[in-house]
């Protein structure tokens, strides 16, 4: 399968011919988006959904049961522990919750995927799913993110390959840094840059 990071927690997916895209936010690079056939979403918040741009994109949509995304005509709710395929690729709903920033919010539905038993999307959260997995994708950066608990995360996770996500709003020196981390203490982590791929 082949990986293809773009801004923040956006990524593209290719295998056998089919394309999925997963979290293309606001602040996503429009091209992760050409001839996709399908689209994941892990929660509702606009740093993983542009959901002006997936309304005119014409592909299905997926995304948590009970997300909020009001403009999107077309989505297919995905509940917690479904196993479901999507344009070609096997893929299971795990997790069920936004990681907290502070006094219970926000409170918002949140899945990681697990794509082909190879790669996982965590979305904004730090579930660390029952299967095995083989491509970790690491939350660099957020309000609800210390770097510690991502690196052990990653290690609970234990995947042979790992590349960070969710890392858009960190200035290139606080990137050197997060990234020199993961480079320390997670087996198998390599950075990819925007428009990168593995």
């Amino acid at each position: 399968m082949l990986i293809t990071k773009y801004t923040h927690s956006c990524v593209r997916l290719e295998h056998d011919g089919a394309v999925l895209v997963i979290d293309p936010g606001t602040w996503s690079e429009p091209r992760a988006l050409a001839g996709a056939d399908a689209v994941l979403v892990t929660h509702e918040h606009t740093d993983h959904v542009d959901v002006l741009r997936l309304a005119g994109l014409g592909v299905p949509v997926y995304a948590p049961e009970g997300a909020h995304l009001p403009d999107l005509d077309q989505v297919t709710p995905i509940r917690v522990g479904q196993r479901f395929n999507v344009a070609g690729f096997p893929v299971t709903a795990v997790g069920g919750r936004h990681a907290l920033i502070h006094d219970g919010q926000p409170d918002c539905v949140n899945l990681g995927y697990l794509v082909g038993g190879d790669v996982y999307h965590p979305g904004d959260s730090l579930h660390v799913p029952d299967e095995p997995v083989r491509t970790l994708l690491i939350p660099g950066q957020g309000s609800w993110l210390r770097l510690g608990e991502a690196i052990e995360f990653a290690r609970a996770v234990g995947a042979r390959r790992a590349y960070t996500i969710h890392d858009a709003q960190i200035n290139e020196r606080g990137l050197a840094s997060v990234t020199g981390w993961f480079a320390e203490t997670v087996p198998g982590y390599r950075h990819l840059a925007p428009g990168e791929t593995a």
